[in-house]
C-alpha cells in the first residue's frame, strides 16, 4: 500500500481531486469534465490524467468509452490505503467520524483476542519491546512523540502473537491508527500509560484472559476519550 508523496503541482492536483471525492463535491457516480478542470487548475491534459492514474489505482475513479472519466461507487475505493484513510480524515465530519467508528469497530474484533494469543507466545525479545514502547509513551512530550509511542506499542503487540498474517494487519491498521491518535493527542489526552500497562503485565505475565480483558478496557477508553473530541472537531470543521 504505497502512499503517494504528493509533491509539486502534480501531487497538489492529486490531493485536490481526492478532498473533492471524498469530501462528496464530486459525487459517486460523477462525470468529470476533464477541459473544465484543466482550464480550472491550470494544468496540462499529460498532468491531469497522470494525477487521475494515481486516483484510479486507489480505485476512486474510473474510465470508460464514451462515458469518459467518472467517480467510482465507494465500495470500490481501496479504503485500506493510507492516502485514502489520510483524505477520508481530512474531509467534513459524517466522513471522518464513521471513519473512526469504523476504525474501533476493527481494532475490537483485533487487538483483545491478538492480546489473548500474545500472552501464551511472547518471548523475552518481545516483552523488550513492549517495555520499550511504554518506555517511550511514558517519556513522550509532544504528541508526534505520543503518536510515535502508541503505534509502536501496538506493531509490537501483534508482532507477539507470531502468526505472520496477524502482524501484516499491522500495515492497515497503523495509518489509520496514527490518524486516530493526532486527533487523541491532538487535544489535551489523559495519560495513555495507565491502559496500556495492564495489558503489557498480562502479557507479561502469561494470562491470556486479563490480557483480552485489559486490552477490551483500553479500546473502551480510548474510544471514550475520542468521542469526547469529535463534536469539538465536527464545530471547527
Amino acid at each position: 500500500m504505497n502512499e503517494y508523496p504528493g509533491r509539486g503541482l502534480h501531487g497538489q492536483t492529486v490531493e485536490l481531486l481526492a478532498h473533492r471525492i471524498l469530501s462528496g463535491r464530486l459525487a459517486e457516480g460523477a462525470t468529470l469534465d476533464i477541459p473544465a478542470l484543466e482550464a480550472e487548475l491550470d494544468v496540462s491534459r499529460t498532468a491531469l490524467r497522470e494525477a487521475l492514474k494515481v486516483l484510479s489505482a486507489k480505485g476512486l475513479v474510473g474510465a470508460r468509452q464514451k462515458r469518459g472519466t467518472f467517480v467510482r461507487p465507494r465500495q470500490a475505493w481501496n479504503l485500506l490505503d493510507g492516502d485514502v484513510m489520510r483524505w477520508q480524515f481530512a474531509a467534513p465530519a459524517p466522513t471522518w467520524t464513521r471513519f473512526l467508528g469504523d476504525l474501533a469497530e476493527v481494532r475490537t474484533l483485533l487487538e483483545p483476542p491478538a492480546a489473548r494469543l500474545a500472552a501464551t507466545r511472547r518471548t523475552d525479545a518481545d516483552l523488550a519491546e513492549l517495555d520499550a514502547a511504554l518506555s517511550e509513551m511514558d517519556g513522550a512530550t509532544d504528541a508526534d512523540a505520543a503518536v510515535a509511542a502508541d503505534l509502536r506499542f501496538h506493531r509490537a503487540l501483534l508482532a507477539c502473537t507470531h502468526n505472520e498474517l496477524l502482524g501484516r494487519l499491522e500495515v492497515v491498521v497503523e495509518r489509520a491508527l496514527a490518524e486516530r491518535d493526532r486527533l487523541v493527542h491532538g487535544g489535551s489526552a489523559p495519560d495513555p500509560v495507565p491502559t496500556h500497562r495492564p495489558v503489557l503485565d498480562a502479557i507479561r505475565a502469561g494470562d491470556p484472559d486479563g490480557a483480552e480483558t485489559a486490552m477490551y478496557d483500553l479500546l473502551a477508553a480510548a474510544n471514550q476519550h475520542a468521542a469526547a473530541l469529535t463534536p469539538d472537531r465536527a464545530e471547527r470543521g
